[in-house]
């Protein structure tokens, strides 16, 4: 496992997202650092520098492999087992809510950002929940089949597609139609916040790994749906501080705002069957997390939080870890 580090003093783990690296976190890696603070933020199994996984088999990065890894490093870093503070984005803040879900005794509080927490649904799978409310152009579910993305990937190029989701702005899902890697190339203009030597970094480590590693993520939605039957109803126990910008196109799934803000899942999300409404119309966000301190929405502010308004970010994870 490739692992970024700087500073000393209590560990935070920081763990990224897709299509990213160690390197999203670089601004905050740096700022907590110089405070006091150990940082720690590996690239995940299947990116970046990290290697060992086999990406031609997307059962080998379900979440209990995923946050074993974590695990593994946690130990190798932190003496007898102490408790550290987590900072989690996208596929990071989902691994980070079961890390905690599985071992909240080595989190002493979780900073998670853009992707709530998911309750699991007995009576439906995540990619018929994908599927029925988007249809199968959704970047998910065109995930799924091996090797079908990767082509089109592969038209566009690697730079090409890191410019697209870091760019990306739109509250509606990203869509990938079939045959969308033939398509003309537009100019895609960077934001201040996003320079050519970062995307660079992004594109040379990519064009060495491809893209599989991180999309077996979302092939094992299901997976890991089957796999955690025994936790359905469990509630993450730990403190939590959550932050999410209202352009993020996860916070406008429909329902989830109901469920970050209202406390009860939105009754009447379209394409559920009757059964799925009666059995989620009772969770929310601070029933699943009852030790939720904070949730901050911030205005203007899209997916690629940690990046765009890095100063801020910054701030909101010291000021909550401080308090510890």
């Amino acid at each position: 496992m490739h692992v970024a580090e700087k500073g000393t003093g209590p560990v935070v783990l920081f763990i990224h997202g897709f299509p990213e690296l160690w390197y999203s976190w670089r601004h905050q890696i740096l700022y907590m650092a110089a405070r006091g603070y150990r940082t720690v933020a590996p690239d995940l199994r299947g990116y970046g520098d990290t290697t060992g996984a086999p990406v031609d088999d997307f059962t080998k990065f379900t979440i209990f492999q995923v946050v074993g890894d974590l695990i593994a490093l946690l130990d190798a870093v932190v003496a007898g087992g102490e408790k550290v503070f987590v900072v989690g984005h996208d596929w990071g803040a989902y691994m980070a809510w079961f890390l905690c879900l599985f071992r909240p005794d080595r989190v002493e509080a979780l900073v998670n950002l853009s992707v709530h927490f998911i309750p699991r649904v007995p009576t439906i799978k995540p990619l018929d929940v994908f599927g029925g409310l988007f249809g199968d152009d959704h970047y998910i579910c065109r995930f799924q089949v091996p090797g079908e993305i990767e082509a089109e990937f592969a038209k566009m190029g690697v730079r090409r597609v890191i410019k697209t989701f870091l760019t990306y702005r739109d509250i509606e899902p990203f869509r990938f139609p079939k045959g969308c890697g033939d398509l003309p190339e537009t100019t895609v203009n960077l934001p201040s916040w996003l320079t050519e030597e970062d995307v660079d970094y992004y594109v040379s480590k990519f064009e060495k790994t491809g893209f599989t590693g991180g999309i077996n993520y979302y092939r094992a939605l299901d997976l890991n749906w089957e796999l955690t039957a025994p936790w359905t109803g469990s509630q993450v126990k730990v403190p939590v501080k959550f932050i999410v910008g209202d352009l993020d196109l996860v916070y406008n799934i429909p329902g989830a705002k109901e469920y970050i803000h209202s406390g009860t899942f939105k009754k009447d999300v379209p394409l559920l069957g009757q059964d799925v409404k009666e059995y989620i119309q009772n969770i929310g966000f601070k029933k699943d997390v009852p030790l939720l301190k904070e949730v901050v929405v911030m205005e203007g502010v899209a997916h690629f939080i940690i990046q765009e308004k890095p100063d801020e970010i910054s701030k909101h994870i010291h000021d909550f870890i401080s308090k510890f």
